[in-house]
C-alpha cells in the first residue's frame, strides 16, 4: 500500500511537469516571432489572429468548402501582406494619422448584417478564437493603412479624357454588349394553379391582371447570356420573342411562368457607353502599379527579416 502510495505522489507531479511543459511549449511557439519589421515584431499570433481576421471577413460571403479554400489560397502570401501591412502602418503612424471610433463601429455594424445578427457575429468570433476588441484593433489598423494609401497614391491619380479614348480606340473590338432580355417571372407552388394561371395568360388577358387576381408577385430582371444564368431558366427566356409568355416549367418544388418584354440585339459600345468602365480600369491599373511601386520602396529603405 505504502509503495502505491508513493507512486502516486511520484506521478502527480510528473504530470503536472507534462502539462507544464506542453503549455509551454504552445505558449513559446504562439509567441515566436516569424519575423521583423523596423522596430516591430511579428508573432506567430499575429499572424495566426491575421489568418483568422480574414477567415472572419470572407465568412461573410463564402461559406464551408468555398471559404476553406479561399483561405488556403491566402495563406501562402498572408506573411507577406502581413509584413507589407506593417510598413504602411507605421507610414500612417508617422503621420500622426488617426481613426475615429464612430468609423470602426460603423464597420463593425457592417460585418454584423452580413454575418446575420449579432448572435451570429459572437458566435462566429468564438469560433475564429477572437475577441471583439481585437476585430475593431484590425478594422481600425485597415482604416488607417486605407487612409495613408489614399494619401499617398489613390489623391493623387489622374486619369485624363485623352487616356480613355487612346484606350477605347485600340480596344474597341473588346467593347460589345451581349443581347440583353427583360423579363418577369411568378412563382406558383401548385401545378394545378400554375396551368390556370397559364391557360387565362394564353387567353390573352393581361399579364398583371392574372398575376392580381391569383395574388401572385412579379418579379422583373434584366439578363444576358454571358451572366451564367441556371440553365432551365435561360432554355426558356432566350426561346421566347418579345411579348411572349411560357408554359410553367418546373424547378425544384415550384412552378414558374415566364414573360419576355423586350428584346435588346446585341451591339458595340460607344465610347459614351463604356467610358466609365475604361476610367475604372485605368484607375485600379495606376493604383495597383504606384502601390506596388511604393510598397518596394518602402521594403529598400526599411530592415525587413523573416525567420
Amino acid at each position: 500500500m505504502r509503495t502505491k502510495n508513493m507512486w502516486i505522489k511520484i506521478c502527480i507531479p510528473a504530470a503536472l511537469i507534462f502539462i507544464f511543459i506542453i503549455g509551454t511549449v504552445f505558449s513559446f511557439a504562439q509567441d515566436s516571432v516569424v519575423a521583423i519589421v523596423n522596430n516591430d515584431v511579428i508573432t506567430q499570433k499575429d499572424l495566426n489572429d491575421f489568418i483568422n481576421f480574414m477567415r472572419m471577413q470572407v465568412s461573410a460571403e463564402s461559406k464551408g468548402i468555398d471559404l476553406e479554400n479561399k483561405i488556403q489560397s491566402m495563406k501562402l502570401n498572408l506573411l507577406q501582406k502581413l509584413i507589407e501591412d506593417r510598413l504602411i502602418l507605421q507610414e500612417a503612424k508617422n503621420l500622426k494619422m488617426e481613426i475615429g471610433q464612430d468609423r470602426v463601429k460603423e464597420r463593425i455594424d457592417d460585418i454584423k448584417k452580413k454575418v446575420g445578427s449579432d448572435m451570429e457575429f459572437q458566435r462566429s468570433l468564438k469560433q475564429q478564437g477572437l475577441a471583439q476588441v481585437d476585430l475593431e484593433s484590425k478594422i481600425k489598423d485597415q482604416l488607417l493603412m486605407y487612409n495613408i494609401i489614399d494619401y499617398k497614391i489613390r489623391s493623387k491619380i489622374i486619369i485624363t479624357p485623352f487616356e480613355v479614348t487612346d484606350f477605347y480606340e485600340k480596344n474597341k473590338k473588346e467593347f460589345n454588349s451581349p443581347e440583353q432580355r427583360d423579363f418577369a417571372s411568378i412563382t406558383i407552388e401548385d401545378e394545378k394553379i400554375a396551368n390556370q394561371v397559364y391557360s387565362q395568360l394564353n387567353a390573352w388577358q393581361s399579364f398583371e391582371q392574372v398575376v392580381k387576381k391569383y395574388g401572385l408577385e412579379i418579379n422583373k430582371f434584366t439578363i444576358s447570356m454571358e451572366e451564367g444564368i441556371k440553365k432551365e431558366i435561360a432554355d426558356v427566356i432566350f426561346k421566347l420573342n418579345a411579348g411572349e409568355t411560357s408554359k410553367p416549367v418546373k424547378i425544384g418544388d415550384l412552378f414558374y411562368i415566364f414573360k419576355v418584354y423586350n428584346i435588346t440585339p446585341p451591339h458595340a459600345l460607344s465610347l459614351v457607353e463604356a467610358q466609365e468602365t475604361i476610367h475604372n480600369f485605368l484607375f485600379e491599373k495606376k493604383m495597383q502599379e504606384r502601390l506596388t511601386k511604393w510598397l518596394n520602396e518602402l521594403k529598400k529603405s526599411s530592415y525587413i527579416k523573416i525567420l
